[in-house]
């Protein structure tokens, strides 16, 4: 990476030890030390805190977001309300870097490496930002990829099974999120999920519906969107957004409570932005009206099941999979919970990477014994094409797993793929 001046006459900057040079300054990371311990001669170096120093990122207010769910939903929405109260946020996560209401990078990984972060941060400051909203994944927690970042607020959604290809069980999977509530720093906790994780309690805040919480849902309707009231303290505050489902409520409450604590503004002024919110490409997307299709990135059970629980009171129809090379233990239990809400279940392939897709439907289809209106298809387009010439006027068709992502990867191969590209496709031919 190219250093944006001129330090200790460097000229780049490095994470990787076979790309260094005499100009190339090397930052040490946790990840990279053992390769730094091996070499012969040892470059100069950095730290991540000392690169946020020597770069003036310290005036930055960063806001992580972790959980199972809804990361990119909440860190989306807190820069969306920050912007319409005249803030200037960056964000960035999966959908990539932006500032100034406009892309810089495209997508990327959930939580990027410490030096990309960096870069990231040193970019957008520059462009006058001053807040740093970003997700954090269990993945760069365990690894240590946002070592030396100082948090003005940390913020949990929810903790449900998944990464167990990773973490190896459940219980691991929580610890490792706990991790990053351990400390001092202000911290926004999901009530309703609160004993899914360990929390350090000091500067600890909550919201939640059921719940008891320092921001709490009085009354909701989810007809027409979403209207809440909600109180804090003797503060309330009423508001709507166009979302639907009721895990989008938690989504909402997540996001302004955050964008409170860290704007001390009244809370209605916060609520009267929230309508302008429309939510994340993928994410609970409407692709057509007529028939009404929406595209979803709901991977696991708890994300299927908020997914279809939020359209409860239509008849569901659902098309999903489950991604290859991943966690097995969860796909009889998305099977299972397809099958407590779907009329009509429609099992496919999501991105079986190297994994025979047939084995993942099989697994899948464990969870799903004895339920009638199962197809099982290998073939993501036709199982589609089936679940839409098969659809009434009174269903809803739910496609399921992988939301905005333009791709399917087979065998290391990324095939163009667009689950609501090929509706339209498929709409416009039936149309024709």
């Amino acid at each position: 990476m190219k250093l944006p001046f001129d330090m200790k006459g460097y000229a780049f900057i490095t994470d990787d030890t076979t790309k260094l040079g005499s100009d190339t300054l090397f930052l040490k990371t946790t990840q990279n030390t053992p390769y730094f311990e091996q070499l012969d001669t040892k470059p100069e170096y950095i730290t991540s805190k000392e690169l946020i120093a020597l770069w003036g990122l310290d005036d930055m207010r960063v806001v992580g977001v972790t959980g199972t769910n809804g990361k990119t939903t909440v860190t989306a929405a807190i820069y969306s309300f920050l912007l319409d109260l005249g803030e200037k946020p960056a964000l960035q996560g999966t959908r990539g870097l932006f500032a100034e209401e406009q892309r810089i990078e495209e997508k990327s990984m959930t939580t990027p490496s410490i030096l990309e972060t960096l870069h990231n941060m040193k970019q957008t400051h520059d462009l006058g930002c001053n807040y740093f909203i970003m997700e954090v994944s269990s993945h760069a927690i365990h690894q240590e990829r946002i070592e030396g970042i100082t948090f003005a607020l940390k913020v949990h959604t929810n903790v449900t099974q998944d990464h167990l290809d990773y973490h190896g069980t459940i219980e691991e999977y929580r610890r490792v999120k706990s991790l990053f509530f351990a400390d001092d720093t202000m911290k926004l906790l999901n009530k309703d999920d609160i004993k899914s994780i360990t929390f350090n309690p000091r500067n600890a805040y909550s919201y939640g519906v059921d719940e008891p919480a320092t921001y709490k849902v009085q009354a909701f309707s989810l007809i027409n969107g979403i209207t809440a009231g909600i109180k804090h303290l003797r503060e309330e505050a009423t508001f709507h957004s166009p979302m639907v489902g009721l895990f989008n409520l938690f989504n909402l409450m997540a996001a302004i409570g955050s964008v409170h604590l860290l704007t001390k503004r009244p809370l209605q002024e916060i609520c009267d932005v929230v309508e302008n919110f429309a939510g994340v490409a993928g994410r609970m997307e409407v692709v057509s009206t007529d028939p009404l299709v929406i595209v979803d990135f709901a991977h696991t059970d708890d994300g299927i099941r908020a997914v279809l629980e939020s359209m409860k009171d239509r008849d569901i129809s659902v098309v999903f999979g489950a991604g290859g090379n991943r966690d097995k233990d969860k796909r009889p239990k998305m099977g299972a919970v397809a099958g407590r809400y779907a009329n009509k279940i429609y099992v496919t392939s999501d991105n079986p990477r190297d994994e025979v897709p047939e084995m993942i439907l099989e697994d899948i289809l464990r969870g799903l014994v004895g339920k009638e209106n199962v197809t099982a298809c290998p073939d993501r387009r036709l199982a589609i094409k089936l679940a839409l010439d098969a659809l009434e006027p009174n269903e809803v068709l739910l496609i399921l797993g992988k939301g905005d992502e333009d791709y399917q990867e087979i065998k290391g191969v990324k095939h163009p793929f667009d689950d609501r590209e090929v509706v339209r496709e498929l709409l416009a031919g039936k149309e024709a």
